[in-house]
């Protein structure tokens, strides 16, 4: 009998027009073998449906941080225990700025900070947005204390410009993810 713990990925989405991306990465996801739960932002169930993961990853999707949890143990804790790694993937400049500074004021920034698992971050936001200041100095943040970040890609956005900022393709990102699997 194997001890060995399956691979379990907890993907967090966050509000941006990048969330439809995150559909195709938990596709991916569970085609390379490994269970997905998603918790989600509010404001990303504005751009895509829970149904759309519940029934990508025939499990639950969790939104909601008083909801009521699917066992005894809170929410947030049972996410970032089953966690192999967590991937937060559209990550807006908003949860990056939490996750920076610690605040847990949702099932998401609460369940990261209660995770030990590796933390990959795929932010997506307009260009003047990833080329603030602020941003970088909270990417940074993230990356000294070894979250992996992956790139924005440049091309079209969504709000018209074009520059930095979209969101890393699936594949890339379940490329990071491998890696960081087989660390």
């Amino acid at each position: 009998m194997s001890t060995r713990k399956a691979t379990e990925i907890v993907l967090g989405v966050t509000g941006s027009i990048a969330a439809y991306k995150a559909a195709e990465l938990a596709r991916l996801m569970i085609k390379a073998g490994w269970g997905v739960s998603v918790v989600m932002t509010k404001d990303a169930t504005r751009f895509v449906g829970e149904l759309t993961f519940q029934t990508l990853s025939r499990r639950p999707v969790v939104v909601d941080m008083f909801a009521a949890p699917e066992e005894w143990a809170p929410g947030h804790i049972s996410m970032s225990d089953r966690a192999s790694v967590l991937v937060i993937a559209p990550c807006t400049a908003n949860v990056i700025a939490k996750l920076a500074y610690g605040l847990a004021d949702d099932m998401l920034t609460a369940t990261a900070l209660a995770c030990p698992a590796p933390l990959i971050v795929a932010p997506a936001m307009n260009c003047h947005m990833w080329d603030h200041p602020a941003t970088q100095a909270n990417v940074a943040i993230l990356r000294k204390r070894g979250v992996t970040i992956a790139e924005v890609g440049t091309g079209d956005l969504a709000c018209g410009y074009e520059g930095q900022g979209r969101m890393a393709e699936p594949a890339r990102i379940v490329e990071l993810i491998a890696g960081v699997l087989h660390r």
